[in-house]
């Protein structure tokens, strides 16, 4: 039977909950510190950047998990599943698909160049300038979104815990912050490890005490039936309806590689443990372990709709936003415990930290290897002092995204355009290194105009998509027990913005109401067609007829080698040691001769 306790609705965290949630902050710090003192004490950029290729296989995995799982992942996901039903789990699909994808297709190509920005690769394959172009999108897409990080689980539990959200936020941050910037990448991976179980033990809880509240899981998922919580198969070929077999499972590849198989945090982390083949391991052990945190966040959401399958706290006024449903639940369910709210609200606040960290890092090296060292070089004031120069940029990185969140705090519907942005702009990253990698045909010309035409598109079907697009519909909610009359209303729509003062009328252009999970898969067909077709049409431009014999050579290891081994090369194809020797020292400004067809090297 269900326990019928009386609920209070006011509940705020007790001193046992703040002391829990200040021990998370503390053992993160201590981490930072350790690291800071123990090993090569970060005092090289391969230490601090790479962790020396020291890593092992299970941090790591546990570290690409805990990136791509943010605090906003832990409350979106969980309210997506009471308020939409658990078809959203069939994402995990797409997880089986994609993983294959970027472990043998993008990763070799990283990581035999031993690059530290996987941005070097697109000035190796094309020039300097989409090297420049595309790292400034990465730059300002990230400092954005990490902002948001920080900011919306903060929103979010200060409305109904009662934590001021500056006084998060700025705790958050700046230890966040502090770790990162002594610490390193050593730092930046235990800590993901640490909080990656705060993530998954948090969420556990809930289930555990939730089951036994409602009498069993058997329970959870009856209530969840009756509520058509549980339909996942809507094999419906409509490109605009929210959620399908379809877009789930082959739409979120195009999302799910943009981050494993292109983005520079991931691969960075790939880059530490000491072989190609480790860093393959690596990458299909994360691949389970992001699955089980999807699947027990998606459990979680089910077990808080079978407790308020009566009492919906929406429809009731406990809460005024779906991301608040988490929260909510842990300090009026949970308090009977003292210090089980502090235990969840840190593993949500974990999911902030790890994705924070991961980025502030991957900041740093980006800025450090695609804009100050090719100015710098030669600078032997530069060189000595590079590693004070990377923690600086590491620290200057994490409070921007600091103070950024008192922007945020400032505009309307922030959350949802900073999503939208993070979505639209992995396509056109994918399309930019699959033009690289899979086409020898695509030239320099024509990969900027695809990457180009491919974010503005994006952008423009994204932010037309939140602004006049369609709003996704709720599974039917009942207020039956409601202890007060002050209901949101009778709608079934979630509000994404502040209530307007007309009725919404949604837009009827097609592209406006394309469901999300299709944005990165059309902006990356679009880009590649259009890199293909400008490839074709300047293929005789003097832009990219310059050492064209030095251009066949070098692409050898820049290919896929599927692609690799139907070029028609006159010289023998240099082996991948070769190749990456010649793209290192053309970074570097080294003058390639060629003298009875041997490969000589002198610097300028």
């Amino acid at each position: 039977m269900e326990n019928k306790q009386n609920h209070n609705h006011n509940h705020h965290l007790q001193w046992p909950d703040y002391l829990v949630f200040i021990s998370m902050l503390l053992i993160s710090l201590f981490i930072g510190i350790y690291h800071r003192m123990t090993g090569g004490r970060q005092k090289t950029t391969a230490e601090y950047l790479l962790a020396d290729k020291s890593m092992g296989i299970l941090p790591v995995s546990f570290s690409l998990m805990a990136s791509f799982m943010s605090a906003i992942t832990l409350l979106g996901v969980s309210a997506e599943i009471y308020f939409y039903g658990a078809q959203f789990i069939l994402i995990n699909i797409s997880y089986i698909i994609g993983t294959p994808i970027a472990a043998y297709v993008f990763l070799p190509i990283f990581y035999k160049l031993k690059l530290t920005s996987v941005y070097e690769y697109l000035e190796l394959r094309f020039n300097r300038s989409i090297r420049i172009l595309v790292s400034v999108i990465f730059i300002l897409q990230m400092i954005f979104y990490n902002s948001i990080v920080l900011y919306a689980p903060s929103l979010a539990l200060s409305a109904v815990t009662g934590v001021n959200r500056w006084t998060s936020i700025f705790s958050v941050g700046i230890v966040c912050t502090i770790y990162c910037t002594i610490g390193g990448m050593k730092a930046v991976l235990w800590t993901d490890v640490f909080q990656s179980f705060l993530m998954f033990f948090s969420m556990l809880a809930i289930i555990i005490k939730g089951s036994i509240d409602v009498g069993g899981l058997n329970v959870v998922f009856e209530r969840a039936m009756n509520g058509s919580r549980l339909e996942f198969f809507n094999f419906n070929p409509d490109l605009t309806e929210r959620h399908t077999v379809w877009g789930l499972v082959f739409g979120s590849i195009f999302i799910y590689t943009s981050i494993y198989g292109v983005n520079q945090a991931q691969i960075q982390r790939l880059m530490t443990v000491k072989n190609l083949r480790k860093s393959q391991q690596a990458m299909f052990i994360s691949w389970p372990l992001t699955s089980l945190i999807s699947v027990v966040t998606a459990l979680t959401g089910l077990v808080m709709y079978a407790n308020f399958y009566r009492e919906d706290p929406l429809k009731c006024g406990y809460i005024k936003k779906p991301d608040q449903l988490l929260p909510y639940y842990a300090v009026n369910r949970l308090s009977e415990y003292p210090g089980l709210p502090g235990f969840i609200i840190a593993g949500v606040f974990s999911g902030s930290l790890s994705t924070v960290s991961s980025f502030v890092n991957s900041l740093s090296a980006v800025t450090l290897e695609d804009y100050l060292k090719p100015v710098f070089k030669r600078d032997e004031i530069f060189t000595k002092n590079e590693i004070i120069i990377t923690k600086l940029l590491a620290l200057f990185y994490g409070i921007l995204c600091v103070m950024l969140t008192i922007l945020a705090d400032q505009m309307t519907g922030l959350l949802q355009a900073s999503l939208t942005l993070f979505g639209v702009v992995g396509g056109p990253l994918l399309m930019i290194f699959t033009a690289g990698i899979c086409f020898r045909s695509i030239n320099s010309n024509g990969a900027a105009t695809g990457f180009i035409v491919s974010l503005m598109f994006g952008l423009w079907i994204g932010f037309g998509s939140m602004l006049f697009g369609k709003r996704p519909k709720q599974l039917p909610l009942s207020d039956e027990l409601c202890s007060n009359n002050s209901q949101v209303g009778n709608s079934t729509i979630i509000p994404y913005f502040k209530p307007k003062p007309i009725p919404y009328e949604p837009s009827t252009f097609f592209f406006y109401n394309i469901s999300y999970l299709w944005s990165a898969g059309l902006c990356w067909a679009l880009g590649l067609v259009v890199a293909i077709v400008v490839s074709w049409w300047t293929k005789n431009s003097s832009l990219d007829d310059d050492d064209d014999d030095r251009k066949k050579r070098v692409q050898q290891s820049l290919l896929l080698p599927l692609v690799r081994q139907r070029l028609n090369v006159d010289r023998p194809a240099m082996n991948d040691i070769q190749t990456c020797t010649i793209e290192k020292h053309n970074l570097q400004n080294v003058e390639h001769t060629n003298v009875n067809n041997e490969s000589i090297y002198h610097p300028k």
